[in-house]
């Protein structure tokens, strides 16, 4: 099919334009969030109430009475940065660019949700659906305030699907994930307190510098020696601060870095490590350390029966020639907090098209992509809800 002529493609178009003209940053998409309402209202979608929900929607259909609630979660923030490509709806505010395809995702749930209102589908189908139009997945607590102001109740949500516009993959090409999507994401902070003294006295004084280089060193050492070769993970320390003057030996030195894996046992075990090494360098080097971290969000979790569910409904839409699976990414997203709650799965949309130069990944300032991605996605999700609540 060609997709650009779906009767669904220019008014999807019309709308992932405007949400791309007019992004806002996590936590402040109020204009955003009023549009996504006006739509849902016109479509005749109901709107859950969630007095702290302050940014973000929670739509609702009910079909015919049934027990099952599957949910569909789209982002709508946007990110700090200037957007590059000259197209006709570039962001009119400056500083700010939907460069990460929240505006696509959150076009492709209302298109779904136009496509069951204006079908038969709510009198075929047995039981609810919910679309989750989340705020602040760039800051990555923004579903956490969804879960938090009950949308994942009400009726209780027991599966759910989302999905992320990758360029990477060709338009029509969708992938899958067997197990996992995408890593874990968090972080820790590291002040290390010695003694300061002259650079040329140091045995008056106790080294935070040197303490902190053999913490760097260590740190290594969980992922060469604590960690079973055949698993994944990532600790990387983003910043080292200490010092003033190269004669001078400073009182502290700061540390900060990241923790990605793909398994929340390998997650608790780099933390113990860490406190580990911690107490170690204390007792070795005489200084003080203070561990802080900070809890960021788990793997997003694919469960296998959902993820086996929603491949047949996409071979259904694009044929199993169009379809794969992936190996997860190393980037995170706050995805993964549904999935530890609800058995759901996560789609990589393709959207890229050399062709049409469309060709950068998310995060760049002169991302684009290929709208007849929109009208793809909204025909598999669709052909999800459909096959999910016919069962």
């Amino acid at each position: 099919m060609n997709y650009e002529k779906h009767p669904m493609y220019n008014w999807l178009s019309k709308i992932r334009q405007d949400f791309h003209k007019h992004p806002e940053l996590s936590n402040q998409e109020f204009s955003t969030t009023e549009k996504i309402k006006e739509i849902l209202c016109q479509l005749g979608v109901g709107i859950q109430e969630l007095p702290d929900l302050k940014t973000g929607v929670v739509g609702l259909i009910n079909c015919q009475p049934g027990e099952k609630t599957i949910a569909l979660r789209a982002d709508i923030d946007a990110l700090p940065m200037a957007q590059l490509n000259d197209v006709p709806y570039k962001s009119v505010n400056e500083g700010v660019m939907h460069s990460c395809g929240h505006d696509c995702h959150t076009t492709i749930m209302l298109g779904v949700a136009k496509k069951i209102m204006e079908s038969d589908l709510p009198k075929q189908l047995k039981g609810n659906i919910k679309f989750l139009f989340q705020p602040a997945e760039e800051t990555i607590n923004g579903a956490q305030s969804v879960i938090d102001a009950g949308g994942l109740k009400n009726p209780d949500v027991d599966r759910i699907i989302g999905g992320h516009m990758s360029t990477e993959l060709r338009t029509g090409q969708i992938g899958f994930h067997k197990k996992v999507a995408s890593a874990s994401a968090d972080s820790f902070y590291v002040t290390i307190q010695g003694q300061g003294a002259h650079g040329a006295y140091p045995h008056k004084g106790l080294d935070p510098i040197v303490a902190g280089a053999h913490f760097v060193t260590a740190v290594q050492t969980i992922l060469s020696r604590s960690l079973d070769p055949l698993e994944s993970a990532v600790i990387t320390l983003g910043q080292f601060e200490a010092g003033t003057a190269p004669n001078i030996i400073p009182d502290s030195a700061m540390l900060a870095g990241t923790i990605r894996t793909f398994d929340n046992k390998i997650r608790d075990m780099i933390f113990h490590r860490l406190r580990e090494i911690v107490q170690g360098i204390e007792k070795g080097f005489h200084v003080k350390i203070d561990l802080q971290s900070h809890d960021g969000v788990p793997p997003t979790i694919c469960h296998g029966s959902v993820t086996s569910a929603v491949f047949d409904s996409a071979v259904n839409i694009l044929g199993k020639e169009n379809l794969a699976y992936y190996e997860p990414q190393m980037g995170a997203e706050d995805y993964g907090l549904f999935t530890q709650i609800v058995p759901g799965t996560y789609l990589r949309i393709g959207c890229g098209n050399p062709d049409k130069d469309i060709v950068h990944t998310v995060h760049s300032p002169h991302f684009d992509v290929d709208e007849t991605a929109l009208p793809i996605a909204v025909e598999v999700f669709t052909e999800a809800v459909r096959s999910y609540l016919c069962e």
